[in-house]
């Protein structure tokens, strides 16, 4: 025993200081995490500031982007450490109250004392810098808006500035002027790149640069080929997925495969130059724009090749027939390569501070090759147009009308409208306003184009995912429970869902070349700290998480109302009332369970759920009153079981068997397979008839009416004979034959008979009146009924006798 208390001490004293540990183990967790916050509140701070003092000299929009992001980060800098703080704040607060509130009758030891003190300086400490941090977001947001303010000004400025038209000799003669000069500046700067790419690779050698162009050749040729190759073998297999998506799938492969893999190419070579330092500093800004300009010609070029598919008509998703596909794909080239040159000839324009003159002279002739290219493409779908009316009116008949794509007769409409605009600014001397319109044009139709793609792809992905006839969607319904109606109904809506994302990303998109892109991730960053509902704070993560959660519940609770009905139940003793009761009270719980299970992970505790309840117990005690009534109901029926399923009921004039109890209503088939839907309260507060209720038997009844003179014991044995003969008629209770009264010349009978079942006995006892019928046929016996008398008055008048 002294043992035994000594090694439970040890325990304790280990446990004791394991307790110890770890509590001193949290607080400098938490001290580290303090202190790294509000450092991080410094820097956003410090970053802040210096974004103030650059404001002012800042000109170029590049450097404002610059500011502007700079000032994003800051923002979300703050905005994470004010997130981080304010959970200690709270377990702060939940210590001080644990030491209740001073009072000037309290006489407190000197160590509360000195917890109370320092808890208090803590908590100051905390509540300065979310504060200082909830200050900080404000600024940096206001910081954002200005700077955007001074964009977009800069950006009507630019677009609105109004040149030498191109049309004006003088133009061409300052441009001649001019070109020796930027000449000169170009090639400075072309020695300057040369000299530093010299030096790198003097210091360093040729490793670097040709493991770059290497990685380079091989991400732009051998591995881009056979990836799609490798998606086109794919597509046509039995292994895809049968029905649209073979086509939209192969389509969205091609756009990512053609679009990631040359600007992946272009960055990597980029970076292995950089990684030596083989790019100058003032080169720095074209290596940058030479990565962009990749990704965006390369996603030009995807676009056109996912949706015009020349060599491949079937797989085609756009209404464009063969003769259009390749030549409209020639041009997307050249839309890319003219992109291509024109980033990068901005970039280089930028980098070797070339003279206004020559930029608008360039400006120009891009806005003029725009127009040209988009004026090609309108050829080509005019001509498209004209191919399918003259095959409408070559076909059967007086001709089909010809079924127009209404993608392809905005992009006609837009087209002239921007060739006119392009037109018109260019000669009245707004040339960037003129290459603005064409190349926005351009970047429209490519960003709808993918866009609409995207969009297509996903409707047919969870179209498939959740169609009864695919394997994905058999294992959801196998997995939830659901049916398969109600399968497609959720790939319906999460094809909603996703299809209004990439809506929202493609508005992003068309609004980015206009300067408020940094408005567009401050809205995002809004949205994704989410909507606070009191203290809790339901953002989009949270509420993906919680329809995670709700899914897993229902799947959980789904299969163990599935094996408790197909697996438990049926191997008890219970009867099917009862196995339908605890099924119904199990399928209610697992969703009350599951619904406070997601909530949970929302955010919301029971205290809220609470809160709610009450505060909606007035609307519900006025509005909801019937639904409440009833489901209590429900679940009185389902517990004291006064009527259960199987049961027959006769409820005012109406008469079936329970089919389906819920708690709201219960469902009733009458004789005639109709179906009577009863709310739960009128079977609670009303006079319901059981008729089979504890094992009740079924009775007949006969009645019939004799002449006076019919040997009634001779009747009396055939009667009693035909029930004893029949075999639904029970032995016990025994049939049995009354005189009802004597009327006159007529012996009214009544008969009874009992059966297992109030179910059979209407036709037992159609059984035993066709019987009695023949019986009383054959042994001559009369039946009787009572005897209408009708007196008829001779309408003809009396005759009147002869005088």
């Amino acid at each position: 025993m002294h043992h035994s208390c000594t090694r439970l001490l040890r325990w304790f004293l280990a446990l004791q200081l394991c307790i110890g540990l770890a509590i001193a183990g949290e607080t400098p967790a938490a001290s580290d995490l303090q202190a790294s916050s509000i450092d991080q509140i410094q820097q956003a701070s410090n970053a802040l500031d210096g974004v103030r003092k650059s404001l002012d000299d800042a000109d170029a929009s590049e450097t404002l982007q610059t500011l502007s992001d700079t000032a994003l980060q800051s923002k979300r800098s703050a905005d994470a450490a004010v997130t981080a703080l304010e959970p200690l704040l709270k377990q702060v607060d939940a210590r001080v109250a644990q030491l209740g509130p001073v009072t000037a009758d309290t006489v407190e030891g000197p160590e509360i004392t000195r917890q109370r003190k320092e808890l208090a300086q803590l908590r100051n400490d905390l509540d300065s810098a979310i504060k200082r941090g909830k200050l900080l977001v404000v600024e940096a947001t206001q910081t954002t808006d200005s700077i955007e303010k001074i964009r977009t000004q800069q950006f009507n400025e630019q677009i609105t500035r109004k040149v030498t038209s191109p049309l004006s000799p003088s133009l061409w003669r300052q441009f001649a002027q001019q070109v020796p000069l930027d000449w000169q500046r170009i090639t400075a700067l072309q020695r300057q790149g040369q000299a530093s790419f010299t030096a790198a690779i003097a210091e360093h050698g040729w490793s670097k640069p040709l493991t770059g162009l290497v990685l380079a050749l091989l991400l732009m040729f051998p591995l881009r080929i056979w990836l799609r190759r490798l998606g086109r073998r794919f597509a046509a297999s039995e292994k895809a997925p049968n029905g649209r998506l073979r086509r939209s799938g192969l389509a969205v492969w091609l756009l990512l495969v053609g679009t990631a893999l040359p600007g992946l190419a272009s960055l990597v070579f980029i970076e292995h130059l950089r990684d030596i330092e083989a790019i100058a500093p003032r080169l720095q800004s074209v290596a940058t724009a030479w990565i962009q300009s990749s990704f965006v010609a390369a996603f030009f070029l995807s676009v056109s090749a996912s949706l015009l598919v020349p060599r491949h008509p079937s797989w085609r998703l756009i209404n464009i027939d063969d003769v259009a596909a390749p030549v409209l794909t020639r041009f997307a080239a050249g839309a890319a390569g003219l992109t291509w040159f024109t980033m990068m000839l901005n970039a280089v324009d930028i980098a070797a501070r070339t003279s206004a003159v020559t930029t608008m002279a360039l400006d120009g002739l891009i806005a003029l090759t725009y127009v040209a290219l988009i004026m090609s493409v309108q050829v080509i779908i005019n001509r498209q147009r004209q191919r399918q009316q003259q095959l409408a009116e070559d076909g059967d008949g007086a001709g089909h009308l010809v079924q127009r794509s209404r993608w392809l007769m905005f992009a006609w409409l837009g087209g002239h409208l921007t060739v006119l605009a392009a037109l018109i600014a260019a000669l009245l001397g707004y040339l960037n306003f003129s290459v603005f319109v064409a190349t926005q044009m351009v970047w429209i139709t490519v960003v709808v184009l993918a866009t609409s793609l995207l969009m297509k792809f996903a409707d047919d992905l969870f179209t498939w995912l959740c169609s009864p006839d695919s394997r994905p969607g058999n294992g959801i319904a196998l997995a939830t429970g659901m049916s398969a109606a109600r399968v497609e109904q959720v790939g319906v809506l999460l094809s909603a869902l996703l299809r209004v994302c990439l809506l929202l990303l493609g508005l992003t998109a068309l609004a980015a070349p206009f300067g408020n892109a940094s408005s567009l991730l401050m809205l995002g960053d809004t949205a994704a700290k989410g909507l606070s509902i009191g203290d809790a704070v339901i953002k989009p993560t949270t509420i993906v998480q919680g329809l995670a959660v709700l899914a897993l519940g229902l799947t959980i609770f789904g299969a163990f109302q599935r094996w408790l009905v197909d697996t438990y139940l049926p191997k008890t003793e219970l009867d099917i009332g009862a196995r339908n009761s605890i099924s119904t009270v199990a399928r209610y719980l697992g969703l009350m369970l599951s619904g406070l299970w997601t909530l949970g992970a929302l955010g919301i505790g029971f205290e809220r759920i609470a809160l709610l309840a009450s505060a909606l117990s007035v609307g519900i005690g006025f509005g909801l009153q019937a639904i409440t009534q009833n489901f209590v109901s429900g679940l009185i029926l389902l517990a004291e079981r006064p009527v259960k399923l199987g049961d027959r009921v006769r409820i005012g004039d109406q008469v079936g068997d329970i089919r389906r109890i819920s708690v709201r209503a219960t469902e009733i088939q009458t004789d005639d397979k109709a179906t009577l839907i009863v709310p739960n309260s009128e079977l609670i507060t009303k006079s319901v008839q059981n008729l089979t209720m504890n094992g009740a038997l079924g009775r007949i009844s006969i009645a019939f009416s004799v002449p006076l003179s019919t040997d009634v014991v001779k009747l009396k044995q055939l009667l009693l004979g035909l029930y004893h003969d029949h075999e639904n008629v029970l032995d016990s209770p025994a049939p049995a034959m009354y005189v009802d009264s004597i009327n006159g010349s007529v012996i009214n009978i009544t008969s009874f008979g009992h059966v297992a079942s109030p179910r059979i006995v209407y036709g037992t006892r159609s059984d035993l009146l066709f019987s009695l019928l023949q019986r009383c046929a054959e042994e001559k016996i009369a039946l009787v009924s009572a005897t209408d008398i009708h007196l008829i008055q001779d309408p003809r008048p009396a005759a009147r006798p002869a005088i």
